[in-house]
């Protein structure tokens, strides 16, 4: 079992690295995995310069949602980099869908090497993937050796709440870590209560609908597919509770 498994197995909140091979097919219902697109597009447009001219690096892109609606709505070029080749499968079939495929290029690597060898983009996305790249401060530097002078990092995350006993980052401790990676706050925009609670009751019936099925179909795997829905569920209660999600959008000072 490597490290780069056990945080993919993480970030997709799958206990055991053993489920890995399943998770295609549980998360097969949904297209946007954790990152609002249509978010991503409005905080773009309102707050920086994206025209059809600018490179955008989607790490960790799922099945390219994100990556397809920013090409779609602005036309913008779009890479989009996902270890699971399930996924980089399924966004090159939406993309031809929407007729984009010229605009994305979809590609299976593990993002800790792409942040070393990608550079020069004019945006860069790290959608709801937790500790991937690392701590924060590592992953925000990481981030930000992949955009130009001046460039856009989107950070689809989440903070702990005000008095919560959650051992996650404050809303203070993110604050500082943008200060420390020289990244400028330009725009922050939660997730409303009442939204978060219907995508993660829609998207957990899913799930748990898909995770029944290979009970049926793996009966001696059915303790590891009850713990995913489990993990699943403590995760959304998490986020209904002491966690705010967010997206952030910084910008390279120096």
């Amino acid at each position: 079992m490597s490290e780069r498994e056990e945080k993919l197995a993480r970030s997709l909140t799958a206990e055991t690295t053993e489920l890995i091979p399943h998770l295609p097919y549980l998360l097969q219902d949904l297209w946007e995995l954790g990152s609002s697109p249509e978010d991503m597009i409005a905080l773009a447009l309102e707050h920086t310069n994206i025209s059809r001219e600018s490179k955008v690096l989607d790490l960790g892109c799922g099945k390219g949602a994100v990556s397809i609606g920013l090409a779609k709505s602005i036309g913008c070029k779009v890479k989009g980099i996902d270890i699971l080749s399930q996924f980089i499968d399924y966004a090159k079939e939406k993309a031809m869908e929407y007729g984009v495929q010229h605009l994305c290029q979809f590609v299976v690597d593990d993002i800790n090497e792409s942040v070393r060898v990608e550079q020069g983009y004019d945006f860069v996305i790290l959608g709801a993937v937790g500790d991937v790249l690392g701590n924060p401060l590592t992953t925000l530097l990481k981030l930000k050796s992949t955009i130009k002078q001046g460039g856009f990092i989107f950070l689809d995350d989440a903070y702990a709440n005000e008095g919560s006993d959650n051992p996650y980052p404050s809303r203070g401790d993110w604050l500082q870590y943008f200060n420390e990676a020289d990244l400028a706050v330009i725009a922050e925009k939660p997730i409303d209560d009442d939204e978060l609670i219907a995508i993660n009751r829609r998207q957990q019936e899913q799930i748990v609908q898909r995770a029944r099925e290979l009970m049926r179909k793996y009966p001696e795997k059915k303790e590891m597919f009850q713990g995913y829905i489990s993990s699943q569920q403590a995760e959304c209660d998490e986020l209904e509770s002491g966690l705010t999600g967010v997206t952030w959008l910084l910008q390279k000072t120096a």
